[in-house]
């Protein structure tokens, strides 16, 4: 799997930029967001994109970042 071009975490919440590159047009690239939590299970770490409702202001927020962040690059792109 690719790795992110930036990650924003809280707790156990994180949103994950990716940069993905069109399948039917090379030259055109855009980011997609992964939303999850993570947890630990006896001694192994899990991932989950299942949230509680005490995991929901940590996901909006990690959301809200990854948003600010998407705008920031798409201006920078037409500035």
């Amino acid at each position: 799997m690719a790795q992110p071009e930036k990650t924003f975490r809280i707790g156990a919440c994180s949103a994950s930029v990716f940069v993905n590159t069109s399948k039917s047009d090379d030259k055109r690239s855009f980011r997609v967001v992964s939303l999850q939590r993570r947890y630990k299970d006896g001694d192994e770490w899990k991932t989950s994109t299942r949230f509680t409702q005490s995991d929901l202001p940590a996901a909006i927020q990690v959301m809200q970042s990854a948003m600010e962040y998407l705008i920031a690059q798409e201006a920078s792109v037409k500035a």
